[in-house]
């Protein structure tokens, strides 16, 4: 038979502190739970992967096409909008916020597009059906 002593030995209960509420069994798992200890790294490694993408010339018959659109685009319109920004192509969508004809600059909502990174606009007028935009 064995002794208290050596009962002991072998499993020690673990004391409570007084006024501490006992764990639960998620609580306690909780603890051994992985986290990020490098926080960012996979976002960063994600972008390392991104797919560069040379810009796009447009031939004189599309930037003709997109100049007229241009022209034909004023404040408050709804625009959808792809231009090259940092080696990818991405689309905006959004009502236009400004239109510098000088300074050669779009601003679809805070969006700011310079006219030479535009690869393709779609305008829709308010009140009016949206227009084709080139096929590219």
């Amino acid at each position: 038979m064995v002794s208290e002593t050596e009962k002991d030995t072998y499993y020690i209960r673990p004391e409570r502190v007084p006024g501490r509420p006992q764990m639960t069994r998620e609580e306690r798992a909780k603890q051994f739970m992985p986290f990020a200890a490098l926080k960012g790294y996979p976002a960063a490694l994600r972008k390392k992967e991104k797919i560069v993408v040379p810009k796009a010339e447009l031939s004189e018959e599309q930037a003709g096409l997109l100049d007229r659109k241009l022209r034909c685009v004023e404040k408050n319109d709804m625009v959808s909008v792809i231009y090259f920004c940092r080696e990818e192509y991405l689309k905006v969508t959004g009502m236009v916020s400004r239109m510098d004809q000088t300074a050669r600059i779009l601003k679809v909502v805070n969006t700011r597009i310079p006219f030479d990174d535009i690869y393709d606009i779609a305008v829709e007028k308010a009140g009016a059906e949206p227009r084709e935009s080139s096929g590219g």
